[in-house]
Formats: C-alpha cells, structure tokens, sequence
C-alpha cells in the first residue's frame, strides 16, 4: 500500500544495532536526547517494535521504562507515544479519556470520527486485551444522550462501503427536515444518516443537502445542535469529506490559540506520521497559507519541537 506518511521504514535497519545506541544514549551521566529522538522519530512504528525487542534480548531491560526514567516532560510524551503500535496507542489515549478525571470528550471524538471502520474493530481489540473492559460499555458508562448513541453507531463500525444513488437525494431531504425545516431537530435522523453510510455515499448527500438547503450541512448542525454532539457530527461530517483536512484544522486549533493543546499536537502528529501527514501538510499549507512545519516550530521549542517537526518531515 502506498503510504502518504512522513516517516518512512528506515533503510539497512538493523534493530541490534539500534537498541545499542539506544542504551549508550542513557546510560552514565546524563541523557543523549538527540540521539534518542532522532533515532526513533526515524523508524516506523513495526522497527521501532523490532527495536524494543532486541533491547530487552540485548540488554535485559525494557526500553519504554528506560525510556520514561531518563525523559521528562513533553518529549517524554511524544517519544512514549511513538513506542506503541497504533492500534494500541489508540485503545488507550481512549481509556485515558474515558477513565481520567471527567471525560475527554475531545479525544473520544477526534478518534472515533476519524479511524476506519477496520482500525476501530481493532482499537476494540486492543482495548479488550489491555484494559480488560469493552469499549462500548465503557462508552455508554461515561456519556449521554443522543452523543453517547452516535458514538456507539461509530463504535460498531458497520459503516456502509459504497453509495446507493437512490437513496441521495432522500438523504439530503431528509436532513433538511429533521433540522432546518423543523421546529427543534431530530436528532435521530442526523446520527443514523452520518453514522451509517459511507464517506462517498455522504459526500454525495452533502452537495444535494447545500442545493436544498442553500447553505453547508456544517452550517446546519451548528445552528441546530450544541455541545458533544455538536462537535461530534461536525468532525464526522468533515472526516467523510477528508480527514487529511480534518486533521490539518485540529493541528491548527491546537496551536493558533493561547497556549498550545500539547495532547492534542502530539496525538495527530504520532497518529498520522505514518498515514497521511504529507496529505496533511498539503492541505494546511493550502488553507492558512504557511507551513505546518514553520507552525511548530513558533509554537514549541527544545527537544520536544525537534521530535515534531521530525514526524512532520519537512517544511512546504
């Protein structure tokens, strides 16, 4: 599969080798940081596995643990972020939000809007086999209402795979009945819609929608909704148009604000790395006129500013 990430598998690997100059980074006095996150921000996530192997064959120890001693602060975060596979890091940013103090709906939100519906099957998995726990009940235990249903529909993930041109245009009218024509909205026909047909099937309902309508669906839902679910059906109805955009207008809400939302700027940029961040790059460049790189590298500074702009590959 052709990949649109920034970070490559690294050519003549050699996972031995790398584990060594891992370990001579740490020990003694002081900490080689350069050399830490410039050797793993350049691998992919399944050498970066293969490395973590050898290190524990190697050296007896495990190289996360190792790792989180001899790291602080936000590198540490980035740099433990990248040593999960995906699929893991995924199940647990989720429990994080879901089990911390109060729920980080943002979280919920931003991954199970934007993952394919294979990858949730396995975040599913993953959050099983390391939390011991469903994710939907875990779900359904920490949210409300009509939020909590369109976030168990997305948990399902029994999305549709194709478009049925039949139904289009009764989508759209559909849509335009439950929210703008309505007095109060129905709820219910803008979650079983969005949260069940494909990407290119609503693609299609969205142009039909603005035709009828006069105005974008994200405009509709804004007026009608409030809250989690607002924000939910929004990045729904923007990751069916494309999430590369939708991941580039999280990264620049992340940044352009007063104080930088770490969390969130780690996340993407560990998550997408490896899928689509070129796609990303493109796009923000596109919409707000500078690069994603020259972006981070006014809003971080230090070791941690170094592993990011890593991840992003390069300046546009």
């Amino acid at each position: 599969m052709a990949t649109r990430g920034s970070v490559k598998p690294f050519v003549n690997f050699n996972a031995k080798h790398d584990a060594d100059v891992l370990r001579k980074a740490m020990k003694g006095i002081g900490t080689d940081e350069d050399t830490i996150l410039m050797l793993l921000a350049a691998r992919s996530n399944e050498q970066r596995q293969e490395i973590k192997a050898a290190y524990k064959k190697a050296h007896g120890k495990d190289l996360v643990k190792d790792l989180r001693s001899e790291l602080g602060g936000k590198l540490e975060d980035i740099i433990v972020a990248l040593m999960d596979t995906p699929t893991i890091y995924d199940a647990n940013e989720l429990h994080k939000a879901i089990k911390g103090v109060g729920t980080e709906d943002k979280v919920l939100i931003e991954i199970l809007a934007s993952r394919t519906c294979d990858e949730i099957k396995d975040i599913i998995k993953a959050y099983k086999k390391e939390h011991g726990a469903k994710l939907e009940k875990d779900i359904m235990g920490d949210t409300s209402g009509h939020y909590q249903r369109l976030l168990v529909i997305l948990v399902q993930a029994n999305r549709e795979k194709e478009v049925d041109e039949s139904r289009v245009e009764k989508d759209a009218k559909e849509l335009f009945a439950a929210g703008q024509e309505k007095f109060g909205t129905d709820e219910d026909k803008f979650i079983n819609i969005l949260g069940n047909r494909s990407a290119e099937h609503l693609r299609k309902v969205f142009d039909a929608y603005k035709k009828i309508a006069g105005c974008d669906i994200e405009e509709s839902i804004k007026d009608e909704c409030t809250g989690n679910l607002e924000a939910l059906l929004l990045a729904v109805v923007k990751c069916a148009k494309s999430v590369p955009a939708y991941f580039a207008e999280s990264l620049r809400d992340s940044m352009r604000r007063a104080g930088t939302d770490d969390e969130t700027l780690i996340r993407i940029m560990v998550s997408r790395s490896e899928r689509d961040m070129l796609d990303i790059r493109a796009i923000y460049k596109k919409k707000y006129g500078e690069s994603l790189y020259s972006t981070i590298q006014e809003d971080t500074d230090g070791d941690y500013q170094k592993a990011l702009l890593y991840l992003c590959g390069g300046n546009d």
